[in-house]
Protein backbone atom coordinates (compact mmCIF):
# COMPACT_ATOMS: atom_id res chain seq x y z
CA UNK A 1 0.00 0.00 0.00
CA UNK A 2 1.34 3.44 -0.61
CA UNK A 3 1.34 6.14 1.93
CA UNK A 4 -1.14 9.14 1.29
CA UNK A 5 0.08 12.47 1.15
CA UNK A 6 -0.67 13.47 4.97
CA UNK A 7 1.46 9.87 6.14
CA UNK A 8 3.97 11.01 3.93
CA UNK A 9 4.35 14.73 5.37
CA UNK A 10 3.76 13.36 8.84
CA UNK A 11 6.61 10.30 8.16
CA UNK A 12 9.26 13.67 6.85
CA UNK A 13 8.33 15.56 9.90
CA UNK A 14 9.14 13.09 12.41
CA UNK A 15 12.89 12.70 10.67
CA UNK A 16 13.67 16.69 10.41
CA UNK A 17 12.07 17.39 13.48
CA UNK A 18 14.48 14.99 15.65
CA UNK A 19 17.52 16.82 17.42
CA UNK A 20 20.29 15.11 15.10
CA UNK A 21 18.49 16.06 11.83
CA UNK A 22 18.12 19.61 13.51
CA UNK A 23 22.02 19.70 13.86
CA UNK A 24 23.33 17.89 10.74
CA UNK A 25 20.78 20.71 8.68
CA UNK A 26 22.15 23.37 11.29
CA UNK A 27 26.06 22.78 10.46
CA UNK A 28 25.71 22.40 7.03
CA UNK A 29 23.44 25.82 6.18
CA UNK A 30 26.71 27.37 8.63
CA UNK A 31 29.28 25.97 6.68
CA UNK A 32 28.09 27.01 3.34
CA UNK A 33 27.28 30.14 4.71
CA UNK A 34 30.58 30.42 5.42
CA UNK A 35 32.09 29.06 2.32
CA UNK A 36 30.09 31.34 0.38
CA UNK A 37 31.42 33.94 2.34
CA UNK A 38 35.47 33.25 1.91
CA UNK A 39 34.71 32.43 -2.24
CA UNK A 40 35.45 35.85 -3.30
CA UNK A 41 37.26 37.48 -6.58
CA UNK A 42 40.96 37.95 -6.22
CA UNK A 43 42.07 41.33 -6.13
CA UNK A 44 44.01 42.27 -8.94
CA UNK A 45 46.65 45.46 -8.58
CA UNK A 46 48.69 46.40 -12.23
CA UNK A 47 48.59 48.69 -14.71
CA UNK A 48 45.81 48.56 -17.36
CA UNK A 49 47.78 46.87 -19.93
CA UNK A 50 49.21 44.64 -17.76
CA UNK A 51 45.86 43.92 -16.42
CA UNK A 52 44.09 42.68 -19.85
CA UNK A 53 47.35 40.70 -20.86
CA UNK A 54 46.23 38.81 -17.80
CA UNK A 55 42.09 38.51 -18.45
CA UNK A 56 43.16 37.21 -21.59
CA UNK A 57 45.61 34.79 -21.15
CA UNK A 58 45.60 33.96 -17.86
CA UNK A 59 41.66 34.14 -17.01
CA UNK A 60 41.98 32.22 -13.65
CA UNK A 61 42.76 35.83 -12.08
CA UNK A 62 38.79 36.91 -12.52
CA UNK A 63 37.32 33.70 -10.70
CA UNK A 64 36.41 33.70 -7.95
CA UNK A 65 38.73 31.68 -5.35
CA UNK A 66 37.24 28.83 -3.59
CA UNK A 67 39.31 27.79 -0.50
CA UNK A 68 38.65 24.37 0.90
CA UNK A 69 35.37 24.84 3.35
CA UNK A 70 36.46 23.16 5.95
CA UNK A 71 40.32 25.07 6.38
CA UNK A 72 39.39 28.18 8.66
CA UNK A 73 41.77 30.87 8.31
CA UNK A 74 45.67 30.88 6.83
CA UNK A 75 47.36 29.35 9.56
CA UNK A 76 45.16 25.85 9.14
CA UNK A 77 45.40 26.41 5.14
CA UNK A 78 49.49 26.18 6.09
CA UNK A 79 49.30 23.17 7.99
CA UNK A 80 46.79 21.03 6.17
CA UNK A 81 49.15 21.82 2.97
CA UNK A 82 52.35 20.78 4.75
CA UNK A 83 50.78 17.75 5.87
CA UNK A 84 48.30 16.53 3.44
CA UNK A 85 49.51 17.98 -0.24
CA UNK A 86 50.20 14.97 -2.78
CA UNK A 87 53.87 14.49 -4.36
CA UNK A 88 53.97 13.84 -8.05
CA UNK A 89 56.46 11.81 -9.39
CA UNK A 90 58.95 13.59 -10.87
CA UNK A 91 62.45 12.15 -11.95
CA UNK A 92 65.34 14.99 -11.78
CA UNK A 93 68.73 14.95 -13.07
CA UNK A 94 71.12 16.50 -10.90
CA UNK A 95 74.43 18.74 -11.41
CA UNK A 96 76.71 20.03 -9.71
CA UNK A 97 78.34 23.70 -10.71
CA UNK A 98 80.85 25.22 -9.23
CA UNK A 99 80.84 29.43 -7.97
CA UNK A 100 83.42 31.81 -8.17
CA UNK A 101 84.15 31.51 -4.52
CA UNK A 102 85.09 27.57 -4.81
CA UNK A 103 81.89 26.63 -3.54
CA UNK A 104 79.30 23.96 -5.21
CA UNK A 105 75.31 24.64 -6.19
CA UNK A 106 73.38 21.83 -6.57
CA UNK A 107 70.69 22.07 -9.88
CA UNK A 108 67.91 19.03 -10.23
CA UNK A 109 66.61 19.03 -14.09
CA UNK A 110 63.73 17.80 -15.70
CA UNK A 111 65.21 18.10 -19.37
CA UNK A 112 61.63 17.20 -21.39
CA UNK A 113 63.57 15.16 -23.90
CA UNK A 114 59.76 14.11 -25.25
CA UNK A 115 58.60 17.38 -25.37
CA UNK A 116 56.06 17.27 -28.26
CA UNK A 117 55.61 21.07 -28.30
CA UNK A 118 59.89 21.71 -28.18
CA UNK A 119 61.46 19.17 -29.53
CA UNK A 120 64.49 21.32 -30.14
CA UNK A 121 66.28 21.19 -26.80
CA UNK A 122 68.27 24.35 -27.74
CA UNK A 123 65.12 26.34 -27.63
CA UNK A 124 62.59 24.90 -25.35
CA UNK A 125 61.92 27.29 -22.57
CA UNK A 126 62.98 26.74 -19.38
CA UNK A 127 61.20 27.58 -16.20
CA UNK A 128 63.99 28.37 -13.31
CA UNK A 129 62.24 26.94 -9.63
CA UNK A 130 63.48 28.95 -6.43
CA UNK A 131 62.37 26.91 -3.20
CA UNK A 132 61.34 28.82 0.45
CA UNK A 133 63.75 29.18 3.08
CA UNK A 134 64.36 25.83 4.07
CA UNK A 135 62.82 24.02 0.87
CA UNK A 136 64.65 22.35 -1.95
CA UNK A 137 63.21 20.06 -4.89
CA UNK A 138 61.85 17.75 -3.07
CA UNK A 139 59.28 20.07 -1.99
CA UNK A 140 55.50 19.52 -2.78
CA UNK A 141 55.02 22.78 -4.11
CA UNK A 142 58.09 22.76 -6.52
CA UNK A 143 57.04 19.25 -7.53
CA UNK A 144 53.69 20.34 -8.72
CA UNK A 145 55.06 23.28 -10.74
CA UNK A 146 57.38 21.10 -12.02
CA UNK A 147 54.68 19.09 -13.40
CA UNK A 148 52.75 21.72 -14.43
CA UNK A 149 55.62 22.92 -16.69
CA UNK A 150 56.48 19.92 -17.47
CA UNK A 151 52.79 19.43 -19.77
CA UNK A 152 53.20 22.37 -21.52
CA UNK A 153 56.76 21.42 -23.12
CA UNK A 154 59.13 23.27 -21.00
CA UNK A 155 62.31 22.10 -19.45
CA UNK A 156 62.45 22.88 -15.14
CA UNK A 157 65.46 23.31 -13.18
CA UNK A 158 65.62 23.87 -9.67
CA UNK A 159 67.94 25.43 -7.78
CA UNK A 160 68.82 24.34 -4.31
CA UNK A 161 70.30 26.60 -2.16
CA UNK A 162 74.31 25.69 -1.00
CA UNK A 163 73.91 23.53 1.83
CA UNK A 164 70.28 22.41 0.85
CA UNK A 165 70.42 20.00 -1.83
CA UNK A 166 71.81 17.11 -0.36
CA UNK A 167 75.38 17.84 -1.21
CA UNK A 168 78.63 18.94 0.87
CA UNK A 169 79.14 22.78 1.58
CA UNK A 170 82.85 22.99 0.55
CA UNK A 171 82.83 26.98 1.60
CA UNK A 172 81.86 28.39 4.74
CA UNK A 173 79.34 30.22 3.08
CA UNK A 174 75.33 29.67 3.16
CA UNK A 175 72.62 31.62 1.19
CA UNK A 176 70.39 34.42 2.55
CA UNK A 177 67.30 36.19 1.22
CA UNK A 178 69.55 39.53 0.29
CA UNK A 179 72.32 37.79 -1.77
CA UNK A 180 71.86 36.83 -5.16
CA UNK A 181 75.69 35.73 -6.24
CA UNK A 182 74.59 32.31 -6.51
CA UNK A 183 71.49 32.97 -8.54
CA UNK A 184 73.40 35.38 -11.19
CA UNK A 185 76.05 32.37 -11.07
CA UNK A 186 73.01 29.95 -12.07
CA UNK A 187 71.13 31.94 -14.84
CA UNK A 188 74.60 32.43 -16.48
CA UNK A 189 75.23 29.12 -16.06
CA UNK A 190 71.80 27.95 -17.53
CA UNK A 191 71.84 30.77 -20.45
CA UNK A 192 75.35 29.11 -21.22
CA UNK A 193 74.12 25.82 -22.01
CA UNK A 194 70.89 26.79 -23.90
CA UNK A 195 71.42 30.20 -24.91
CA UNK A 196 68.20 30.95 -27.68
CA UNK A 197 65.97 29.04 -24.97
CA UNK A 198 63.53 31.81 -22.80
CA UNK A 199 63.74 31.53 -18.96
CA UNK A 200 61.20 32.68 -16.32
CA UNK A 201 62.67 32.29 -13.00
CA UNK A 202 59.52 31.05 -10.31
CA UNK A 203 60.37 31.92 -6.52
CA UNK A 204 58.28 30.78 -3.43
CA UNK A 205 58.61 32.65 -0.24
CA UNK A 206 62.03 33.09 0.41
CA UNK A 207 63.15 32.21 -3.21
CA UNK A 208 60.58 34.82 -4.24
CA UNK A 209 62.91 37.25 -2.05
CA UNK A 210 65.67 36.17 -3.94
CA UNK A 211 64.06 36.56 -7.34
CA UNK A 212 62.70 39.98 -6.59
CA UNK A 213 66.21 41.25 -5.31
CA UNK A 214 67.70 39.69 -8.83
CA UNK A 215 65.68 40.94 -11.15
CA UNK A 216 66.11 44.52 -9.38
CA UNK A 217 69.81 44.71 -8.97
CA UNK A 218 70.41 42.83 -12.49
CA UNK A 219 67.20 44.81 -14.48
CA UNK A 220 67.77 44.53 -18.27
CA UNK A 221 70.72 41.95 -17.71
CA UNK A 222 69.21 39.46 -15.99
CA UNK A 223 68.87 36.82 -18.69
CA UNK A 224 64.83 36.30 -17.21
CA UNK A 225 61.85 36.75 -19.45
CA UNK A 226 59.76 36.64 -16.50
CA UNK A 227 59.32 36.39 -13.20
CA UNK A 228 56.41 34.80 -10.62
CA UNK A 229 56.78 34.45 -7.16
CA UNK A 230 53.95 32.98 -4.76
CA UNK A 231 53.85 33.85 -1.08
CA UNK A 232 56.72 36.50 -0.91
CA UNK A 233 57.76 38.01 2.94
CA UNK A 234 57.52 41.82 0.92
CA UNK A 235 58.83 43.33 4.14
CA UNK A 236 61.35 41.10 6.49
CA UNK A 237 60.94 43.11 9.31
CA UNK A 238 57.03 43.32 9.23
CA UNK A 239 57.34 39.23 8.75
CA UNK A 240 59.47 38.80 12.01
CA UNK A 241 56.99 40.76 14.10
CA UNK A 242 54.08 38.56 12.72
CA UNK A 243 56.03 35.35 13.10
CA UNK A 244 56.72 36.05 16.83
CA UNK A 245 53.12 36.33 17.68
CA UNK A 246 53.10 33.40 19.80
CA UNK A 247 50.48 31.02 18.19
CA UNK A 248 52.81 31.86 14.46
CA UNK A 249 56.03 30.92 16.91
CA UNK A 250 54.52 27.93 18.12
CA UNK A 251 52.87 26.44 14.57
CA UNK A 252 55.43 27.49 11.88
CA UNK A 253 58.25 29.88 14.08
CA UNK A 254 60.21 26.82 15.91
CA UNK A 255 59.90 24.39 12.87
CA UNK A 256 61.73 26.58 10.71
CA UNK A 257 64.20 27.15 13.11
CA UNK A 258 64.43 24.02 13.97
CA UNK A 259 65.29 23.24 10.05
CA UNK A 260 67.43 26.10 9.60
CA UNK A 261 69.47 25.16 12.75
CA UNK A 262 69.76 21.36 11.53
CA UNK A 263 71.06 22.47 7.85
CA UNK A 264 73.83 24.64 10.30
CA UNK A 265 74.21 21.60 12.19
CA UNK A 266 74.93 19.15 9.09
CA UNK A 267 78.01 21.87 8.10
CA UNK A 268 78.70 22.46 11.59
CA UNK A 269 83.20 21.98 10.68
CA UNK A 270 83.35 24.05 8.67
CA UNK A 271 80.77 26.88 9.40
CA UNK A 272 81.95 26.87 13.09
CA UNK A 273 85.36 28.83 11.85
CA UNK A 274 83.44 31.65 11.33
CA UNK A 275 80.53 31.90 13.09
CA UNK A 276 78.46 30.48 16.23
CA UNK A 277 76.66 27.81 14.99
CA UNK A 278 74.66 27.23 18.29
CA UNK A 279 71.24 26.29 18.65
CA UNK A 280 68.78 29.41 18.02
CA UNK A 281 65.20 29.56 19.38
CA UNK A 282 63.83 31.98 16.40
CA UNK A 283 64.40 32.70 12.93
CA UNK A 284 65.04 36.30 13.86
CA UNK A 285 67.46 35.14 16.35
CA UNK A 286 68.63 32.32 13.68
CA UNK A 287 69.66 35.72 11.47
CA UNK A 288 71.11 37.69 14.31
CA UNK A 289 73.48 35.19 15.35
CA UNK A 290 74.33 33.72 11.83
CA UNK A 291 72.65 35.33 8.69
CA UNK A 292 73.31 38.52 9.47
CA UNK A 293 76.81 37.87 10.93
CA UNK A 294 77.73 35.47 7.96
CA UNK A 295 76.97 38.00 4.90
CA UNK A 296 78.44 40.81 6.58
CA UNK A 297 75.23 43.09 8.38
CA UNK A 298 76.14 45.46 11.68
CA UNK A 299 72.85 43.56 12.55
CA UNK A 300 69.59 41.80 12.00
CA UNK A 301 67.89 44.82 11.34
CA UNK A 302 70.27 46.12 8.55
CA UNK A 303 69.95 42.66 7.04
CA UNK A 304 66.22 42.58 6.85
CA UNK A 305 65.93 46.09 5.49
CA UNK A 306 68.37 44.82 2.63
CA UNK A 307 66.39 41.77 2.12
CA UNK A 308 62.42 43.52 1.94
CA UNK A 309 61.93 43.12 -1.46
CA UNK A 310 58.91 45.82 -1.72
CA UNK A 311 60.86 49.51 -2.29
CA UNK A 312 63.01 47.78 -5.25
CA UNK A 313 60.41 46.92 -7.30
CA UNK A 314 60.31 50.07 -9.20
CA UNK A 315 64.20 48.83 -10.74
CA UNK A 316 62.64 45.57 -11.74
CA UNK A 317 61.96 46.01 -15.55
CA UNK A 318 60.38 42.42 -16.71
CA UNK A 319 57.05 41.16 -16.55
CA UNK A 320 56.15 40.30 -12.90
CA UNK A 321 53.35 37.86 -11.36
CA UNK A 322 52.99 37.87 -7.63
CA UNK A 323 50.40 35.85 -5.47
CA UNK A 324 49.82 36.32 -2.02
CA UNK A 325 46.81 36.02 0.66
CA UNK A 326 45.66 38.82 3.44
CA UNK A 327 45.65 35.48 5.77
CA UNK A 328 49.29 34.40 5.14
CA UNK A 329 51.18 34.30 9.20
CA UNK A 330 54.44 35.04 6.94
CA UNK A 331 53.83 37.78 4.76
CA UNK A 332 51.49 40.05 6.98
CA UNK A 333 48.44 42.42 4.37
CA UNK A 334 50.02 45.27 5.80
CA UNK A 335 53.49 44.76 4.49
CA UNK A 336 51.75 44.34 0.79
CA UNK A 337 53.17 46.91 -1.68
CA UNK A 338 50.34 48.06 -3.20
CA UNK A 339 50.94 51.48 -3.56
CA UNK A 340 54.22 50.92 -5.37
CA UNK A 341 52.95 48.18 -7.74
CA UNK A 342 49.99 50.65 -8.79
CA UNK A 343 52.54 52.75 -10.04
CA UNK A 344 54.64 50.28 -11.99
CA UNK A 345 53.76 48.71 -15.71
CA UNK A 346 55.54 45.74 -15.28
CA UNK A 347 54.44 44.59 -11.86
CA UNK A 348 51.38 42.82 -10.94
CA UNK A 349 50.02 41.67 -7.69
CA UNK A 350 47.22 39.25 -7.36
CA UNK A 351 45.88 39.35 -3.91
CA UNK A 352 43.53 36.44 -2.39
CA UNK A 353 41.41 37.21 1.17
CA UNK A 354 42.30 33.56 2.21
CA UNK A 355 45.13 30.80 0.97
CA UNK A 356 47.52 31.18 4.04
CA UNK A 357 51.05 30.61 2.97
CA UNK A 358 52.16 28.30 0.00
CA UNK A 359 48.57 26.80 0.21
CA UNK A 360 45.50 28.37 -1.61
CA UNK A 361 43.92 24.98 -1.63
CA UNK A 362 40.55 24.11 -2.71
CA UNK A 363 38.28 21.31 -2.87
CA UNK A 364 37.14 19.08 -0.15
CA UNK A 365 40.31 16.84 -0.67
CA UNK A 366 43.14 19.42 -1.14
CA UNK A 367 46.20 16.91 -2.17
CA UNK A 368 46.07 17.66 -5.75
CA UNK A 369 46.34 20.89 -8.14
CA UNK A 370 45.27 24.38 -6.11
CA UNK A 371 44.28 27.91 -7.29
CA UNK A 372 48.48 28.49 -6.72
CA UNK A 373 49.13 26.14 -9.44
CA UNK A 374 46.57 26.93 -11.87
CA UNK A 375 48.06 30.38 -11.68
CA UNK A 376 51.44 29.17 -11.91
CA UNK A 377 50.83 27.11 -15.36
CA UNK A 378 48.54 29.53 -16.76
CA UNK A 379 51.17 32.68 -16.45
CA UNK A 380 54.18 30.53 -17.39
CA UNK A 381 52.10 29.52 -20.61
CA UNK A 382 51.22 32.80 -21.33
CA UNK A 383 54.62 34.29 -20.73
CA UNK A 384 56.37 31.93 -23.07
CA UNK A 385 53.72 31.34 -25.96
CA UNK A 386 53.23 35.57 -26.11
CA UNK A 387 56.06 36.92 -25.23
CA UNK A 388 55.88 40.14 -27.62
CA UNK A 389 52.44 40.72 -25.93
CA UNK A 390 53.31 40.25 -22.51
CA UNK A 391 56.51 43.04 -23.06
CA UNK A 392 54.19 45.15 -25.00
CA UNK A 393 51.26 45.40 -22.31
CA UNK A 394 54.01 45.93 -19.71
CA UNK A 395 56.00 48.52 -21.74
CA UNK A 396 59.22 46.85 -22.38
CA UNK A 397 61.30 46.55 -25.61
CA UNK A 398 64.09 44.41 -26.11
CA UNK A 399 64.67 40.84 -24.64
CA UNK A 400 66.51 41.03 -21.18
CA UNK A 401 69.84 39.72 -21.25
CA UNK A 402 73.02 39.16 -19.60
CA UNK A 403 76.08 41.40 -20.09
CA UNK A 404 78.12 38.19 -21.09
CA UNK A 405 75.80 37.68 -24.21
Amino acid sequence: MFLSHTELWRTYWECVSRRYSVFICSVTALLYYLWGRKCQTPALVCSNAFSAFLLKHCPVVAERYHPTPWCWGGRIQTLVCAFLKSKPAVFYRNELIRTGDGGQISLDWVDNESSLEYSQSSTRPTVLILPGITGNSQQPYVLHAVSQASRHGYRCVVFNNRGLGGEALLTPVTYCAASTSDLECVVKHVKGLYPNAPVLGAGVSMGGMVLLNYLARKRSDSGLVAGFTTSVPWDALKSSVSMEEPLNCLLFNKHITYGLCSAVTRHRKILEKVVDVDYSRTIKEFDERFTSLMFGYKSCTDYYRDASPDKKLPDTVVPILCLNAADDPFSPQNAFPVSIVQSLPNVALLLTAHGGHIAFLQGLFPRGESYMERLFSQFVHAAFEHLTDIREACGIGEEPRLKSE
